[in-house]
């Protein structure tokens, strides 16, 4: 049997089975070996120095006596740097962050601004001469102060645009027998992945090769080839291990103040970021300020809708954090409006992080839909069933699947939802308030051209070779089972090699598109390879190769809403004599099309919830109004989510194959962590009583809460 939409036979076999991580022995021995740790001959170690203020004006940069110090070999400044092209539009359609961009000029947008690199010949010797070096300000008055209320807010169209509105909201919030109007806050947030970045930048008969950590070696290598003004075959980018990156890992200060200096003194140099580093220079999810007006009938249905959400960004750049964006997918209403909207402040440049816009977007809008359903007096379940769209209600355009509502009935059977009390503040054990919540989630399934190799061996095996990257996610382990199955064979007779730019242009570790992209990509080459073996024939030394591109077979796809969906549910308990709260479980189940890899998929969808934990309880980046810089800015200062906070975390998946994918991939990187704090908000309230619109949930906030203070 063959899809119609597809033309091609469904492949079963070693995708859907769990399968451990193929590089998890190298990895679990240490033979698996990090940007960082990769040994090259004549290493010198470079040392980022930062901006003590927040805004202003260098006016020197005293480079004798640190020049004078033990080992170091240069310092590299504005005055001094290479010259870099910054006019361009990258490979994701956006042109680069001056951040990256480094020692072009005497500006300081933000406190951590990189102002010089120093270069010595061990790394202990470079931090040394970096923190004795004395740079010179002309400080200038600085503004990080970010509210839903400022003049200079406005829409900026980023990877959607920045307002759709249809229909009268204001008419149709009056003709509404309930209203919900209020305000949510979340906090500016960092990745705080495993792996700090690093990279290392070396000129090899007269080609630039960056051994880095990253999400995509194309994306990387493309951007270093513009901005130094090289022919793109003079760059090699490998990245074959990567100690995660939700967002981060794309161009920044360390690989480009690396490649100067190489390119400078003519040897390998490697520039390792420090934890503190990151907090200013590897981007951060904004804080956002968003108002939700909701308007139904006494059925529940939504007749107005709006969703306003406004971020910060630096003065240099303008990132939008599409909140709003959300909603455009979720629900539909007479009147719809929405609008992602900037405000730029003397800050660090925001970036993606992991559900960029959905995840705190989702906190805002569940959180108003359950406010909605206690005003209706129906089911929080009941009312988001009700208000299932049948095309995309700013789009237009056809669902390809929306399991939504049964992503809802098996959470509720499994969850035990049926014998809820609605009624708040109801249940209690000992000090402890207990309650449960739900929100729905959801995330694009999108996919990028990339290009993969197939190789059939002469010993019988097959090679892939394709420029992925494994951000932990499993990637690796699961384009294992994609390959083997398309060509027929067991897994033990596949290698795939990941990580090189080498390997011809391939899609990002980002959106949740990696595993889709590459995944159709490894199929093509397959299958035609596989078609072009003759049963019994002989394979030459050199073996047989077929290439693969899905630029034209993406192209060709019909226009729909392409989306994972799920549901998510928390149970917490809340002691009012503390203000500490606790997440007894958490259940997600989700509608995301194939799943490759039980094994790895489970993991990704229970990191996704955890992390919404953590976003609703636990994470909150908080800045100096004095100085414009982060108060703390380690992983003792800034808390996430750790074992002891997380009891029962449980994910699962309803059946929910995309027809149109060869795979029938869709993606599930990071729908677990949408809704997921919205759930926990819910459940708070459903403890207590009381609404908790700003994050994260801390014990101050729940005791002024509990006192009869608005928070």
């Amino acid at each position: 049997m063959t899809t119609a939409t597809t033309g091609v036979t469904p492949i079963t076999g070693a995708v859907g089975t769990a399968h451990t991580r193929v590089e998890g022995r190298a990895k679990v021995t240490g033979a698996a070996r990090y940007a960082g740790e990769i040994p090259f001959a004549e290493l010198a170690h470079g040392w980022l120095a930062l901006s003590t203020v927040a805004r202003g004006r260098i006016l020197s940069v005293e480079t004798g006596p640190v020049l004078a110090m033990p080992g170091v070999v240069t310092v590299l400044h504005h005055g001094n740097a290479p010259r870099l092209d910054t006019d361009y539009i990258g490979m994701l359609g956006v042109p680069p962050d001056p951040t990256a961009a480094v020692f072009q000029n005497d500006r300081v947008p933000h406190a951590g601004w990189p102002v010089a690199l120093v270069v010595a010949e061990t790394p202990e010797q470079a931090r040394e001469a970096a923190e004795a070096l004395v740079v010179t300000y002309e400080r200038e008055p600085h503004d990080i102060e970010l509210t839903a209320g400022r003049p200079d807010a406005h829409p900026v169209d980023g990877h959607m645009p920045g307002m759709t509105e249809k229909g009268d909201i204001e008419a149709e919030l009056a003709a509404s027998a309930h209203v919900v109007d209020e305000e949510y806050t979340t906090p500016e947030e960092h990745h705080a992945m495993m792996e700090p970045h690093a990279a290392t930048a070396l000129w090899d008969g007269g080609r630039l090769e960056v051994v880095d950590s990253n999400q995509g070696t194309t994306w990387v290598a493309d951007e270093l080839t513009r901005m130094f003004s090289l022919d793109p075959s003079a760059v090699r980018v490998r990245s074959e291990h990567i100690g995660g990156g939700f967002g981060s890992k794309g161009v920044r200060a360390h690989q480009v103040s690396a490649v100067m200096a190489a390119t400078v003194l003519q040897r390998p140099v490697r520039v390792v970021l420090t934890r503190r580093q990151m907090f200013s220079l590897t981007g951060y999810r904004s804080p956002t300020a968003q108002r939700v007006r909701l308007g139904a009938g006494t059925d529940g249905r939504l007749r107005a809708l709006d969703h306003r959400s406004v971020n910060q960004t630096s003065t240099v750049w303008e990132f939008v954090e599409p909140s709003a964006g959300v909603a455009r997918v979720m629900y539909d209403a007479d009147a719809h409006r929405t609008s992602n909207e900037v405000v730029r402040l003397d800050v660090p440049s925001p970036t993606w992080m992991r559900g960029p816009g959905e995840a705190p977007g989702s906190f805002a809008l569940e959180a108003a839909l359950d406010e909605l359903a206690e005003r209706c007096g129906i089911d929080p379940i009941e009312l988001r069933l009700r208000n299932e769209p049948e095309r995309g209600p700013v789009s237009g355009l056809p669902f390809a699947g929306r399991n939504l509502a049964a992503c809802f009935r098996e959470g509720a059977r499994r969850f035990g939802w049926a014998g809820r009390d609605p009624r708040p503040g109801t249940r209690r054990e000992g000090r402890w308030l207990l309650g449960t919540g739900t929100a729905a989630a959801s995330f694009p399934a999108g996919a990028l051209p990339s290009t993969a190799s197939v190789t059939a061996e002469a010993d019988g095996t097959h090679t892939v070779r394709i420029a992925a990257a494994d951000i932990g996610t499993g990637a690796r382990t699961a384009l294992t089972l994609v390959a083997a199955d398309a060509l027929g064979v067991a897994t033990d007779r596949v290698r795939v090699r990941i990580g090189d730019s080498d390997f011809g242009p391939a899609g990002i570790a980002g959106g949740s598109m990696g595993t889709r992209s590459w995944a159709w990509a490894i199929t093509a080459a397959a299958r035609e390879l596989r078609d072009r073996l003759v049963p019994g024939g002989t394979v030459p030394p050199e073996g047989i190769t077929v290439r693969s591109d899905t630029t034209a077979a993406l192209g060709a796809l019909a226009q729909k809403e392409r989306h994972s969906f799920g549901a998510q549910f928390a149970e917490v308990a809340v002691d009012v004599t503390t203000g500490e709260v606790r997440v007894r479980r958490m259940l997600g189940i989700f509608a995301a099309g194939r799943i490759v890899n039980p094994l790895t998929a489970r993991g990704q969808l229970v990191g996704g919830m955890t992390w919404g934990i953590s976003m609703a309880l636990h994470e909150e980046a908080v800045r100096d109004r004095a100085f414009g810089s982060l108060y703390g800015p380690d992983l003792a200062g800034y808390h996430v989510a750790g074992h002891a906070d997380v009891p029962e975390v449980e994910a699962d998946w309803v059946d929910d194959p995309d027809p149109e994918d060869p795979v029938g991939i869709k993606g599930i990187g990071e729908v677990g962590i949408v809704g997921a704090a919205a759930a926990v908000a819910n459940a708070v309230w459903h403890a207590t009583g009381v609404r908790h619109r700003n994050l994260p949930i801390r014990p101050d906030r729940v005791l002024r809460a509990q006192g009869g203070a608005r928070v």
